[in-house]
């Protein structure tokens, strides 16, 4: 069973079959410098994570409709009741 087609190579991995020693160094270094890319760039990562969490959180909510109500409520009354204590602290 062979394969016609190549196998895609991630940007983060040195492909094989290099054989010159000049061209094995550049493809290690590149791989290294998008390994850094890819772990240095955090709002990247951050927004990853944020539209992963929305996308379950989202299902969740057209899964159990009646529980989603009752969270957003009570998240609204805890923030609600941290700005009420803010300016009755600020105030008194």
């Amino acid at each position: 069973m062979s394969i016609d087609r190549p196998v895609p190579v991630p940007r983060t991995a040195v492909p094989l079959g290099i054989t010159d020693p000049v061209e094995s160094a550049r493809a290690e270094l590149k791989a290294a410098l998008a390994a850094i890319e890819v772990k240095a760039n955090a709002p990247r990562r951050v927004s990853e994570a944020i539209d992963r969490t929305v996308g379950e959180v989202r299902e969740k909510a057209q899964q159990n409709p009646g529980a989603a109500a009752a969270a957003v409520a009570g998240v609204a009354a805890l923030v609600g009741l941290a700005v009420w204590g803010i300016v009755r602290a600020y105030t008194r």
